[in-house]
C-alpha cells in the first residue's frame, strides 16, 4: 500500500470536493478543541453534505482560505455563524452560511457510532453542552485532571513538581 501526505489545507478542500460530490467521508479527528467528546487521533467523524444548518450541529468550515475547523455552531444570525470547539471556554471563529462545507453525522468513538440526527444521547448533551458556556472552562479542567492525568502547569509549580 502506499502512503501519500497532503498538506492539511489541500487534504481538507479535497474532502469537501467529494463531499459536493455527493460522497460521505470519514476523517479522523486531529487536535483538541473538540474534547471531551471528539479526541484526537482516535475518533473518526463521517461528513456529508447539508442544505439546512442549525445551532448545535457540529460542521467543517473553512474559516479562512485553506484553514479548516471542524466545531459546534454557536449561533446563526442571517448569514453570519459563530463556531466553536466543545474544547474551547473562549475562542470562537466567525464565519459566513457559505463557508460551512460539510455536516458531521456520525462520529465513530472507541468504535460505536453514534448518528447525530438520531442519537437522544447526543442531542440531550449537545443541548446541555452548549448551555454550560459560562463553566465550560471548569468542567474541562476536570476532565484533563481526572480522566486524561494531566496537572496542569501551575499546580505543578505550586505542589514543587514543575520547573521552577
Amino acid at each position: 500500500m502506499q502512503t501519500l501526505q497532503l498538506e492539511n489545507s489541500e487534504f481538507l478542500f479535497q474532502v469537501c470536493e467529494l463531499i459536493k460530490e455527493g460522497h460521505s467521508v470519514s476523517i479522523r479527528a486531529r487536535g483538541n478543541s473538540m474534547r471531551p467528546f471528539v479526541e484526537s487521533g482516535r475518533d473518526i467523524a463521517v461528513l456529508t453534505h447539508a442544505d439546512n444548518f442549525s445551532v448545535g450541529d457540529v460542521v467543517l468550515a473553512e474559516i479562512t482560505p485553506g484553514h479548516y475547523v471542524l466545531h459546534r455552531i454557536a449561533s446563526i444570525e442571517g448569514d453570519k455563524v459563530i463556531l466553536r470547539g466543545d474544547g474551547n471556554p473562549y475562542g470562537t471563529e466567525r464565519c459566513t452560511v457559505s463557508d460551512l462545507k460539510a455536516i458531521a453525522s456520525q462520529f465513530i468513538r472507541k468504535g460505536v457510532t453514534w448518528n447525530l440526527q438520531k442519537s437522544w444521547f447526543w442531542k440531550t448533551y449537545s443541548k446541555v453542552w452548549v448551555a454550560l458556556v459560562p463553566i465550560r472552562k471548569y468542567l474541562l479542567a476536570l476532565y484533563r485532571l481526572l480522566w486524561l492525568g494531566e496537572i496542569p502547569t501551575r499546580l505543578k509549580r505550586l505542589f514543587g513538581c514543575g520547573r521552577q
